[in-house]
């Protein structure tokens, strides 16, 4: 079976468009491809309690948690809107990726 592709890569600036999150803004961390979700950084924090040792003498840490790629949107650079995304091959015939309403290629990161 193939392994899924997905629109969002590591470094791109997302927006959560659902969830208790909804509205905010973040750089992706990690794409979990075999779980179909993503860690955006700052979005979906949580404090774990654990027992405390040398690296966490207070017995807490805070860590973002995986959310589902659905409930996430690239953000184009011209709209600063969160927008959908398209695959087209460029004249080299290399595959970019592209915002559908605009036309633009997503830059690269």
């Amino acid at each position: 079976m193939n392994k899924p592709r997905f629109k969002i890569r590591r470094g791109d600036t997302v927006q959560v468009i659902t969830g208790s999150s909804k509205g905010q803004r973040g750089l992706v961390k990690k794409v979990l491809v075999s779980e179909s979700k993503v860690i955006v950084e700052g979005i979906n924090v949580v404090t774990r309690h654990i027992r405390p040792d040398y690296r966490y003498p207070q017995g807490s840490v805070t860590k973002e948690m995986p959310m589902h790629i659905s409930n996430v949107a690239l953000i184009d650079t011209e709209t600063d809107k969160p927008a959908k995304v398209g695959f087209k091959k460029d004249e080299n015939g290399h595959k970019i990726r592209f915002f559908k309403k605009t036309g633009l290629s997503v830059p690269q990161v």
